[in-house]
């Protein structure tokens, strides 16, 4: 079984998929696989018995997606099978609202950390938007100073874009470099090697702890928080589109449900009856 599951996550890399996605795609595969006592070569009925015990679970419509996306990709195009899957596909979508910080609530996380790197690292995933794929992945050459632009490439769906860079994020960033002096990754892990996902997550998690934030705080939390916050200040949900790297404008729009100025003006009712 290991050596299928390494020849279909070589497979996606030579097909461009993001490292997150060859993750998450070939540990379904691998759960899958184990259900069955890691046999490979199951039949339909055998894969939406799985899916079906998945959803008992209670796995989110999302998760589920992920799960049908992996299983066609590995059986219809690895295997060049002819399976259809569009009977277990999950009708209608998820529309969660994001959790946010105040931008109180940001600045009391990010003074916080004591940590000069993790502090650098937390407030330039804030004042970025960025994902956290995107932040780990960010070489020094990245960051140009006499443009005031960070240039992030190939991310989610292979796109490039350029973001701003803020003043005060500028004079932090020289004062990390002068300290650790990076090589070409702007924040190498242990090793010089890509830092880890979970340390990062670690650092946003212990650092909204010790601020006494109570909400469940990720690094996602901070690009949601970002956005949200420039929709406060009036920004074109459009250009907030295009700093997000969003494809779609749908995707975008679920933070017009977390703030929406002109409704925030109305006057509650209640506060008129004394």
């Amino acid at each position: 079984m290991g050596e299928e599951i390494n020849n279909f996550s070589e497979w996606l890399h030579i097909k461009k998929y993001s490292k997150n996605t060859i993750k998450t795609y070939t540990s379904i595969l691998m759960k899958l696989f184990n259900h069955y006592l890691d046999n490979t070569k199951l039949t339909k009925k055998e894969i939406y018995n799985y899916v079906n015990i998945q959803v008992k679970k209670g796995i989110s419509i999302s998760f589920q997606k992920q799960i049908i996306g992996a299983i066609t990709l590995y059986y219809n195009e690895f295997l060049g099978k002819k399976y259809d899957f569009s009977y277990i596909k999950p009708r209608g979508k998820e529309n969660k609202i994001p959790n946010v910080l105040s931008k109180e609530e940001v600045k009391k996380l990010i003074e916080s950390i004591d940590n000069l790197k993790h502090k650098t690292i937390v407030s330039l995933i804030y004042s970025g938007g960025l994902r956290l794929s995107e932040l780990i992945h960010l070489k020094i050459e990245n960051i140009d100073s006499k443009r005031m632009k960070i240039y992030i490439k190939k991310s989610k769906g292979a796109k490039d874009r350029t973001i701003p860079l803020s003043k005060e994020i500028l004079k932090l960033l020289k004062i990390y470099y002068k300290k650790y002096k990076p090589n070409e990754l702007l924040f190498p892990g242990e090793g010089n090697y890509i830092y880890s996902d979970k340390s990062i997550q670690n650092i946003v998690k212990n650092a909204s702890k010790k601020a006494g934030i109570m909400k469940n705080v990720t690094p996602h939390t901070l690009r949601h928080s970002y956005a949200t916050h420039l929709l406060e200040n009036g920004v074109d949900i459009k250009y907030i589109q295009e700093l997000l790297g969003h494809s779609n404008i749908k995707t975008t729009q679920i933070y017009t449900h977390i703030t929406n100025p002109s409704l925030d003006k109305i006057e509650n009712p209640f506060d008129t009856l004394f």
